[in-house]
């Protein structure tokens, strides 16, 4: 299991000053994924990569008031879902579909995201 986030030096700073609401929700994430599969936090400038052993599998790309934000890189279009507020194709680049999830909750990650979080996980994985 990844080690509490906060704690890190470098996610630390990236996460200061945010609301509790949203380190809530920031952990939970974490440690649902860490119930998927080995993953790891790579912060970057504008958002925070996971990445399974073998390369990234989503972006946290925002942490609002009250949400976090995060992108899911797969190699199509899942449109018959309930979880995604937008799926789009990377221009350019007919072999990936960037898939929007915003969590406000931590019941948000339910049995749906988890399918999608681990399909993430193992598509990036082998492919």
């Amino acid at each position: 299991m990844l080690t509490d986030p906060l704690n890190d030096g470098e996610l630390a700073s990236f996460l200061h000053g945010k609301t509790e609401h949203t380190l809530l929700l920031f952990r939970h994430f974490v440690q649902e994924y860490c119930k998927v599969g080995k993953i790891t936090l790579h912060p970057a400038k504008t958002m925070i990569g996971v990445v399974n052993e073998h390369k990234r599998i989503a972006w946290i790309t925002q942490l609002g008031k009250n949400f976090i934000h995060v992108v899911f890189p797969f190699k199509q279009a899942y449109e018959d879902n309930l979880c995604f507020l937008k799926i789009a194709q990377v221009p350019g680049d007919d072999k990936q579909f960037n898939h929007h999830f915003r969590m406000y909750y931590p019941e948000d990650i339910n049995a749906e995201v988890i399918d999608f979080m681990r399909l993430a996980y193992e598509e990036e994985k082998t492919g």
